[in-house]
């Protein structure tokens, strides 16, 4: 019971990696708002977590969605203690120049401008607690980026840094702000990052590159999120913790 009395908001939670992080935040005693586009994930994923769960639909692209999102975790719950922006968007893996401007506007409007968004949202919420906690979900692609996702991976750069200038500017008001840098991993955007199908010897070139010997999976990064969510990280702001297998090395 690690999170026991805390309020989260993860986005993205109808699948992958935030459908993972809420079900352990779950597990760990907090209450969760599940937040997803895809309104209906969000419901399904909601009723399996049970009493302690809300469903949110919500564009975080959208100022205003966000806005509600957040009005609605704390007239459910009372407060808001955890914000995962967990929710994300790429392009399929392909040679830099046959991205068009409307992908890369979205790849950062999902990406960069819902942690905007969000931080217009919530730090009002948290300097009137006294405190709070926002994790972002960014990506190796940031860190150490592989071809064909140039665009993707710059976005997930913006979204380490932010992470770090965030830290720094928000500490004051006990606000902590850090940042998960997952590998590649087995979820619903695989086949985009791979530009391939999906087939054991696909999944075997990338596999390859990560010393760990396997893709990074719900679990890890879930995990990754609830110790820096939790009391016991209370002295951690700022860092970028790579969930990778050894990819960055």
């Amino acid at each position: 019971m690690r999170l026991n009395g805390k309020t989260a908001m993860v986005t993205g939670a109808a699948s992958g990696f935030g459908k993972g992080i809420a079900e352990t935040y779950i597990r760990e005693g907090a209450k969760v708002a599940v937040v997803d586009l895809n309104g209906d994930g969000a419901d399904r994923v909601a009723r399996e977590l049970g009493e302690n769960a809300i469903a949110v639909t919500c564009d975080v692209s959208n100022g205003d969605q966000v806005q509600a999102a957040v009005h609605r975790t704390v007239e459910a719950f009372g407060r808001l203690d955890i914000v995962v922006n967990n929710a994300g968007w790429t392009n399929p893996n392909r040679p830099l120049m046959e991205t068009d401007e409307a992908t890369f506007r979205k790849i950062y409007d999902i990406n960069v401008l819902s942690i905007f968004h969000m931080t217009k949202s919530c730090v009002p919420v948290w300097r009137q607690q006294g405190g709070g906690v926002m994790l972002n979900v960014g990506s190796t692609a940031g860190i150490r980026p592989r071809p064909g996702l140039t665009w993707y991976n710059s976005s997930k750069g913006a979204v380490n840094l932010m992470t770090r200038s965030l830290a720094v500017e928000l500490a004051p008001d006990k606000i902590r702000v850090c940042g998960i840098a997952p590998v590649m991993g087995v979820t619903g955007l695989l086949e985009q990052f791979m530009g391939m199908p999906d087939t054991p010897e696909n999944r075997a070139k990338f596999i390859a590159t990560i010393p760990l010997g396997r893709l990074s999976e719900p679990k890890d990064i879930a995990n990754a999120a609830l110790y820096l969510g939790s009391d016991e990280a209370e002295f951690i702001t700022g860092v970028i913790l790579e969930v990778d297998g050894g990819r960055t090395i």
